[in-house]
């Protein structure tokens, strides 16, 4: 990573992506080409609070360690470079490469900052650019915007991917995020637009704007192909503020139909927003990639780091699994992770940390209560419990929480069925819990005033391995 390393600056992660300076939020342009996982981010260079937004950009081969690269898309007259997708236009059906050299083409929300601040309603459009050099650089399409707002004062976050219609043939679709709903648009060339249908009115939480939405196929374990419609909605998550629900159901000729009404969230913890999935991963791993901003518009913009603000989750792969006859999605750590361990050091009771960056795994007794705790040598401490059918991350004394009244909190999930084990990533300022391997998850970040310094099983933990995230980064 091309960052300060975090042993001389606070809070700065060893694993987890972060830009080197400036504002980072949602992950944006995702996709996979020729051996690099590209992902884009929207972002601020001249300041560590929200500004005019731009594309970052950073590259990886193997999904933890990621270089960063020159911005890909700045501000022009239509307005900031809100968030969007990107798309390998393998047939060049957008005509904006050629045969031989086909484009990506970025699909992104155009944001005009002074038609908002005039009062208008419109201020929102979305617009394309595309790339024939593998991502390193943009050409905004010449007659944006591509879809015009139409009247809806939040219209935003273009997600689209190439399906086959039911007569085989392809077409693009755009997910598109309009104010408490989602918009389906469908278009042969990515430059012309038709909507197709919306779904949201009256299903799901709605505590806020809906935001970053995206569609994926997986299969239930039936063997049944479900699709999955993935929404951010801010505020209004489970914890206060931020946070991504999901419905499962059909889509066909451009319309979602949800199988029930049921509010099911991504994630149970408070700081996993605005995630979406990679665009163009090789067909033979069979893998739907995830990464979330690891932030809550809360308090993002008041954390005590210094020359940069946010970092992303670990990459993850989701897939769909049935609990009590309800289907659920899982929500695992990519297994690219398992390259970051180093040598296990085997825990009982009690164990020291070799590092600020360290995965715990631990094999629960089968009662299905458990309780562990992380400390520090200041009495800072980070209490991870199952108990009353709640699993729960109490990061009331973890640190520093002054910068905002909801920050010190305990933030519980609803898991009725057996907890079997525990997958923990811990890193400067964060901590990701994976019960059965993401069949719960809980996503927090934590500002301790030292380093944590040691782990605690207490009860149901029968034994676990902690493993050293950070010397295999250097």
């Amino acid at each position: 990573m091309n960052f300060t390393p975090s042993s001389t600056e606070q809070f700065r992660p060893d694993y987890h992506f972060t830009p080197a300076k400036g504002w980072m939020n949602d992950p944006n342009g995702m996709f996979y080409l020729e051996g690099e996982y590209h992902l884009f981010f929207q972002y601020y260079p001249d300041s560590t609070v929200w500004g005019p937004m731009h594309w970052g950009h950073a590259v990886s081969r193997d999904l933890v360690s990621w270089e960063e690269l020159p911005i890909g898309l700045y501000p022009d007259s239509l307005g900031y470079i809100f968030s969007g997708s990107a798309v390998y236009d393998g047939e060049n059906t957008s005509g904006l490469g050629t045969a031989e050299n086909p484009p990506i083409v970025a699909i992104f929300t155009y944001h005009n900052a002074e038609a908002e601040r005039s009062g208008s309603n419109d201020f929102q459009s979305q617009g394309i650019a595309f790339s024939t050099d593998k991502g390193r650089t943009w050409t905004k399409f010449d007659q944006n915007p591509v879809l015009p707002n139409q009247g809806i004062q939040d219209f935003r976050d273009p997600k689209v991917s190439q399906q086959v219609k039911s007569d085989g043939t392809k077409e693009w679709v755009m997910t598109l995020a309009a104010q408490d709903r989602v918009q389906f648009f469908s278009s042969p060339d990515l430059k012309n637009w038709q909507l197709k249908s919306e779904f949201g009115a009256g299903i799901g939480a709605h505590g806020g704007v809906w935001e970053c939405p995206d569609l994926i196929p997986l299969q239930s374990p039936n063997g049944d192909q479900k699709w999955i419609l993935l929404v951010s909605i801010n505020p209004g998550g489970p914890q206060k503020g931020s946070a991504t629900q999901y419905f499962i159901g059909n889509f066909e000729n451009g319309t979602f139909t949800p199988d029930d009404t049921m509010i099911r969230w991504l994630d149970y913890g408070p700081d996993n927003y605005a995630g979406v999935t990679w665009a163009n991963l090789p067909t033979e791993e069979n893998r739907t990639l995830f990464i979330g901003w690891m932030s809550n518009w809360l308090y993002a913009q008041v954390v005590p780091t210094q020359s940069w603000r946010s970092a992303m989750t670990v990459a993850r792969e989701l897939s769909l699994i049935e609990i009590n006859g309800v289907l659920l999605l899982k929500s695992a750590p990519a297994k690219e992770l398992e390259k970051l361990r180093g040598v296990a050091i085997k825990v009982n009771q009690a164990s020291n940390l070799p590092s600020q960056a360290v995965e715990i795994n631990a094999e629960l007794d089968g009662s299905d209560t458990f309780s562990l705790t992380l400390s520090n040598e200041l009495g800072e401490k980070l209490v991870i419990n199952k108990e009353f059918g709640l699993v729960s991350v109490d990061r009331t004394l973890a640190g520093k929480s002054d910068f905002h009244s909801d920050f010190a909190a305990i933030h519980s999930a609803p898991m009725s069925w057996k907890a079997e084990e525990l997958r923990i990533f811990l890193d400067a300022s964060s901590v990701e819990v994976f019960v059965n391997g993401g069949e719960l998850v809980l996503t927090s970040l934590l500002f301790p005033n030292s380093p944590w310094k040691k782990v605690e099983f207490h009860q149901g933990i029968e034994e676990g391995k902690v493993f050293d995230l950070k010397n295999s980064q250097q």
